[in-house]
């Protein structure tokens, strides 16, 4: 009777035992498929940010044209402006020379 109840005593812990095994290694696929997960979605993660600062850049590169083109068109004006006041002043100085030695 005892060996009976020792025998069983032994099945339980033998089949404790195995479903405290199965439990861990689905414990530890559970956590390995998690991990895998994680890290798939770090990457998309990457990707998107990369895609977006990409994006960002472009835009970016658009804008700096655009202002650097209405710039050179700024300047380009002004420097017109410049020069047509620098030749009419010019004028003026060798009139004035003109006038001083023959006036």
């Amino acid at each position: 009777m005892a060996s009976k109840s020792v025998e069983k005593i032994l099945e339980a812990e033998s089949a404790a035992d195995k479903l405290n095994s199965e439990a861990r290694h689905k414990a530890e696929e559970i956590v390995r498929e998690a991990e895998k997960n994680a890290a798939l979605n770090v990457q998309k993660k990457l990707a998107e940010a990369k895609s977006e600062t990409e994006k960002i850049r472009n835009s970016n590169g658009e804008k700096l044209a655009e202002y650097s083109r209405t710039a050179e068109q700024e300047c380009s004006k002004k420097l017109a402006e410049i020069r047509s006041i620098a030749e009419s002043n010019s004028e003026k100085a060798v009139m004035s020379i003109i006038d001083s030695f023959f006036g």
